[in-house]
């Protein structure tokens, strides 16, 4: 079946154009709507709930898409989301991505069964967003940079972040630091990891290749990532890990191999989830503003339910937590696991 790329690239527009052009948006000119249209009919395009959308009344429900539904993160996300939701006379269905294009929540979009959609995904495909959005259906999108007509971001400075959480150790003394990660393919993981590159390089400092190691943003991944680190023998001074979750993972991996935290041991985590504070010993974290980014998310989309303006992109600040898990350190040396 012909995607919505498939037709910009046989009428040489860009992926956005296309998109307004097939959505009937007077910013495209009627040559290049003509060329677009011409394209789709050769390709046999059809999009799924176009005509549908046309005529369609209002559902009063909207969808929040995350990646995975269980967690501390993504369940303040959807409190948050559900009451903006509630005080709007609306329903929300949150739903997992799991599946890529042929998961329940692709189907959403594309056939418009609900009146909007917050995207937190970053296995749901950019072309699918664009092609999806339109005037009667606003998305939100938390995960990624991406620029269309109907399609807003809604950011947080995970680059700054993943930097302050780097400097903080390297001002605390630690000269070798970790990077645990999240999926390769995270809009997220890939930012909070330039901003440790960054500090690392500003301080000239080298992130070593055998602790270049990934959790992919879930407990068990940042314990057995961790795990991984203490089999190699040496241990950096500190780790960095790309979220709390990694972070408590790695919390009990250090404790089963005897490896005290902080004092063998430096860890800073990112989200500032509610758990991290009441760890042993309590993590020193970014603090992510999760009420916040999803109540701005839902406010949003129904300023553009409304058809009131909006920005086309909004980039919420963070801010450093500091506890207990990390402790300065005088002269740096490898550490051994005891």
């Amino acid at each position: 079946m012909a995607t919505i790329k498939d037709v910009a690239k046989l009428a040489g527009v860009a992926l956005s154009t296309a998109s307004y052009a097939l959505n009937g948006d007077s910013k495209v000119s009627a040559k290049t709507k003509a060329k677009v249209v011409a394209a789709a009919r050769e390709l046999n395009y059809r999009k799924n709930g176009f005509a549908m959308d046309l005529k369609r009344s209002r559902t009063n429900t909207i969808a929040l898409i995350l990646t995975d539904l269980s967690g501390p993160y993504y369940s303040e996300l959807i409190r948050s989301v559900q009451d903006v939701a509630l005080a709007n006379g609306y329903d929300l269905i949150a739903c997992s991505s799991m599946g890529g294009r042929d998961s329940t929540a692709v189907r959403f979009l594309r056939e418009k069964r609900v009146d909007g959609a917050i995207i937190l995904a970053h296995n749901i495909h950019d072309d699918i967003l664009v092609e999806s959005a339109g005037e009667r259906f606003p998305i939100i999108v938390m995960d990624r940079q991406l620029s269309s007509n109907h399609l807003v971001n809604v950011l947080v400075d995970g680059e700054q972040g993943g930097y302050l959480a780097t400097r903080h150790l390297i001002q605390k003394g630690h000269k070798t630091i970790a990077y645990i990660s999240g999926p390769s393919n995270s809009y997220d993981n890939a930012l909070r990891y330039q901003g440790y590159l960054r500090a690392m390089q500003e301080a000239g400092l080298e992130e070593k290749s055998k602790w270049r190691l990934s959790g992919n943003f879930v407990r068990e991944g940042g314990y057995s990532a961790t795990k991984m680190m203490v089999m190699q023998g040496e241990l950096p001074s500190a780790v960095f890990y790309g979220n709390d979750e990694m972070a408590i993972g790695g919390l009990k991996a250090f404790e089963e191999s005897g490896i005290s935290v902080p004092n063998d041991i430096s860890v800073i985590g990112f989200d500032d989830i509610q758990l991290s504070e009441y760890v042993h010993p309590p993590l020193t974290t970014v603090r992510q503003p999760k009420h916040e980014a999803g109540s701005l998310a839902g406010h949003l989309l129904f300023q553009m339910l409304n058809g009131e303006a909006v920005n086309p992109s909004y980039t919420l600040t963070i801010d450093l937590v500091e506890r207990e898990s990390v402790r300065s350190v005088e002269v740096q040396s490898g550490n051994q696991p005891a």
